[in-house]
């Protein structure tokens, strides 16, 4: 089981595990008004948490980066919290709705409401005096919340507007705090679930007010600029160059940075495709796979100026396995390209295979390709689908015969990973030696 679901797992069933020893659910006789005060808070204690980590993780947090196997796995497990803090949100608004419409058509009697008196003046009184508001303000922020996480789930939706929507997001979710913050049970605050939960909203609010004034990422960025340009319109892929002119921390072979061609369409995740030499200098191939990326080659000159932010990932290589086999599907040779650059400076004295498969390789490519592999000690398998055929398990494992003693590194498309991880598992490949990156940002 990877790290995201295990942490996601744990999510689940600490949260609400809290919230069941308080035994407030217990307490309450069987009827629907009795218990209802106590799942709104269950459910409600959920949906704030979820999105108080999924706003932790979208400052992306180098330092969890080794707990989640990279930044890549954090944020599927930030897309997974979004839609665990949706569910939960959306049965806490059934909870408070739903009662209140069978009263309204007759199915249920409202009882007559028994509050506690509390002196006036103290905290929980005032508290108790912005319930009306903080209950008013949270239903439409949750309304708010819960179309803006929708869009941002939608893959067509443009990614410029996901980058301002969870802006908007930020914003409510604070009206969100504030709606918690007054109706969670008081006495609760002193318990274990109160004390994890103000953590938690503690940690969200201050990535709130980060994501709200565009400082995600701000210690690690660096200014640039577009220093060459080379577009091959046969294969859609523009190749840039940029010289750095901050102080860039340098990278290893495999990370990708978020890129900044446009403040008004926001940061892109691009993987690194050269070794890091020292000298300020990055490349980046970029594949044509959205109307920003489309758009590239026209719109860029050289000497525009670039904001990098990174370098993140753990794609990086590193395991103890006596040989490597490298599989790139289509842009994803990029990481691959800058651990050549890297093994032809450093060479290691293990064998590595690097099998490319691509629709049409350009043959300009494949020369460059093979003299970077040659200079590496790097055995290059190159594959056309479209002679050749597609790449499968039993096909990888008769090219590459010394594949059971090597760890598989693959980037490409995630539908071709899967598969061919599938079936390397079925015949015999340990678990834990296929490492993909999961490139998906949203």
């Amino acid at each position: 089981m990877s790290a995201p679901k295990r942490l996601l797992i744990a999510f689940l069933v600490v949260l609400p595990g809290l919230w069941l020893a308080t035994g407030q659910i217990f307490q309450a006789p069987a009827e629907i008004f009795a218990i209802r005060p106590a799942m709104m808070q269950g459910t409600g204690i959920l949906a704030i948490g979820a999105m108080s980590l999924a706003l932790v993780l979208a400052m992306r947090p180098v330092r969890l980066e080794g707990l989640l196997g990279g930044l890549d796995k954090g944020y599927r497990l930030h897309k997974w919290l979004g839609i665990t803090a949706l569910v939960a949100a959306v049965i806490h608004w059934l909870w408070a709705q739903a009662p209140k419409w069978a009263v309204g058509w007759g199915l249920l009697d409202r009882p007559a409401r028994n509050r506690v008196p509390v002196e006036p003046g103290t905290l929980e009184a005032t508290l108790r005096s912005w319930r009306g508001f903080a209950e008013s303000v949270g239903e439409w922020a949750f309304y708010a919340a819960a179309a803006l996480i929708l869009l941002a789930l939608i893959r067509r939706f443009p990614y410029r507007r996901v980058f301002q929507v969870h802006r908007l997001l930020a914003l409510a979710y604070l009206v969100l705090v504030f709606h918690a913050a007054v109706l969670f049970t008081f006495d609760q605050w002193a318990q274990p679930v109160g004390i994890v939960a103000a953590l938690l909203l503690a940690a969200g609010t201050f990535s709130a007010l980060l994501a709200l004034f565009g400082r995600i990422g701000i210690r690690r960025r660096v200014a640039g600029r577009v220093s060459r340009l080379a577009h091959d319109p046969a294969t859609h892929v523009l190749e840039v160059d940029l010289a750095l002119s901050g102080n860039w921390p340098g990278h290893r072979a495999g990370q990708f940075a978020f890129v900044t061609f446009d403040a008004a369409e926001g940061p892109h995740p691009f993987t690194i495709s050269s070794a890091w030499q020292g000298d300020g200098r990055l490349r980046f191939h970029v594949k044509a796979l959205g109307d920003h990326t489309r758009a590239l080659p026209a719109r860029l000159t050289q000497g525009d100026p670039v904001t990098v932010e990174g370098p993140y990932g753990r794609f990086d290589f590193i395991d103890h396995q006596p040989a490597q086999l490298w599989v790139a599907g289509g842009i994803g040779i990029t990481p691959f390209l800058a651990r050549l650059e890297a093994l032809a400076a450093a060479p290691e004295r293990r064998p590595v295979d690097l099998v490319y498969c691509a629709a049409a390789p350009a043959p300009d490519f494949v020369a460059r390709l093979q003299a970077l592999a040659t200079a590496a000690g790097v055995r290059l398998h190159v594959l056309a689908s479209g002679r050749d055929g597609r790449l499968d398990a039993g096909r990888l494992a008769r090219l590459v015969p010394g594949w059971r003693d090597a760890s598989i590194w693959f980037c490409g498309p995630a539908g071709f990973g899967r598969s061919l991880r599938r079936g390397l598992a079925r015949l015999g490949l340990a678990r834990g030696r296929f490492h993909q990156e999961a490139f998906e940002m949203r």
